[in-house]
């Protein structure tokens, strides 16, 4: 693991950064003091539900494919609907 100041590392992270993708850590110091520590980036595993999983959470009501008639005549100006 290597450390630089925050001066080198603020010069030199393209070259700190090529390092980090060939597997290196580097920790960044302020006054000799470790602040933060650039690491390579992984993206998280995508978590896939099993077909199912959601079984019982989802409720559909029981007029859910009523006809939809006069929905929209309020739109269109016919205060009588």
């Amino acid at each position: 693991m290597q450390a630089v100041n925050i001066h080198d590392a603020k010069t030199r992270l393209s070259q700190l950064l090529e390092q980090v993708e060939q597997g290196e850590d580097i920790v960044i110091a302020r006054a000799g003091h470790p602040v933060a520590r650039l690491i390579a980036y992984t993206a998280p595993a995508r978590q896939v539900a099993p077909p199912g999983g959601m079984a019982g959470e989802i409720v559909m009501a029981e007029d859910f494919d009523a006809a939809l008639d006069g929905l929209f005549d309020c739109l269109e100006g016919n205060a009588d609907a």
